[in-house]
């Protein structure tokens, strides 16, 4: 087995690396991929060093599978490159999520799409993912109609710079100069800041928008209305949603909680409340506080918390290539 990383220096594909020897996958060459500035420097893997290459078809030749953790400009710009080199293609952008015929994939959830694709695999948004593998099982119960989620997502989600960028105000607040952010539409050091992505013509944005449509074709529910506003908090990592969701057959709290806790990839927390940190640097959703909505008979309320860097990409990544290894 011959592995690719497309931009293997980012949070993303560094833990792409991390998970494939965490996982003890042992392929026999990988190949790490960035940028003209990175190229022929070293990252640590499994005890010895991978030499950083630029992308070109002569090198894509002979992979078996690809893992992309690049913008969506450039994993359209590599896809006729990798489906020539006849590898599978597992994208962890956005560019192809929503595109006829091409799996977006959830392994606990909806693993089975994964076999019918066609060359290339689609990686769903980070708070999507979460989200999702709280709503699975409790879909299984009885199908669910429709979702409001406020998301509040670290901001590591916005790769490394966003780390440094609250790292920096922190700094420059506790200095007491100013604040000037570049990543965030707003200081990100003690606020919280509702803009995440770009507006669409219903008042809603991008990355609001991925919460329904994603989530239609992973939970193969094509009528599920969500309502979501997406929040940058100031955490550096793992991603927290309030759920309100309901359901077309009335589901009680006691078998929204059996069913999750019985779920592969969820831990149900009733005696404490899930937080980010508590889930950072592993692969589980964290799901509590599970209770009734005061609203709607047929509705339940929940929180959860998961690593947005692993499950939430890098990981459910792996695990794609994976299921299809088995």
């Amino acid at each position: 087995m011959k592995i690719g990383i497309l931009g293997a220096t980012g949070a993303v594909g560094r833990q792409m690396l991390a998970c494939i020897e965490e996982r003890k996958l042992d392929p026999e060459e990988i190949r790490v991929f960035a940028s003209e500035r990175s190229a022929g420097k070293k990252i640590p893997f499994a005890g010895q060093e991978l030499t950083i290459e630029l992308v070109s078809q002569e090198r894509l030749n002979g992979l078996d599978f690809v893992l992309g953790a690049v913008s969506n400009a450039l994993s359209k710009q590599y896809r006729p490159l990798i489906e020539k080199a006849g590898a599978v293609y597992i994208d962890n952008s956005s560019a192809f999520r929503m595109e006829e015929g091409v799996p977006l994939v959830v392994p606990e959830i909806n693993g089975e799409d994964a076999k019918l694709h066609h060359g290339l695999i689609a990686n769903p948004n980070c708070s999507t993912i979460i989200t999702m593998m709280a709503l699975a099982p409790i879909a299984k119960l009885s199908p669910i109609i429709a979702v409001n989620a406020s998301t509040y997502q670290a901001v590591s989600g916005a790769g490394m710079s966003g780390i440094s960028e609250l790292e920096d105000q922190i700094e420059a607040v506790r200095r007491q100069e100013e604040v000037v952010p570049h990543i965030f539409p707003a200081q990100i050091a003690y606020n919280c800041v509702a803009e995440i992505g770009s507006y669409n013509d219903n008042g809603y944005t991008t990355e609001e928008m991925k919460m329904q449509n994603e989530g239609r074709k992973i939970l193969h529910l094509p009528d599920l209305k969500v309502t979501c506003t997406c929040v940058r908090v100031p955490v550096f990592r793992s991603h927290s949603i309030s759920v309100t969701f309901v359901t077309k057959d009335q589901v009680t709290v006691e078998q929204a909680e059996a069913a999750i806790k019985d779920f592969n990839g969820d831990v149900l927390c009733t005696s404490h409340v899930p937080t980010p940190l508590e889930t950072s640097d592993q692969d589980l959703v964290y799901v509590g506080r599970i209770r009734k909505d005061l609203c709607n008979d047929h509705g339940l309320v929940l929180w959860c918390c998961g690593d947005q860097i692993r499950k939430g990409a890098a990981a459910n990544a792996v695990e794609i290539m994976e299921y299809l290894l088995k």
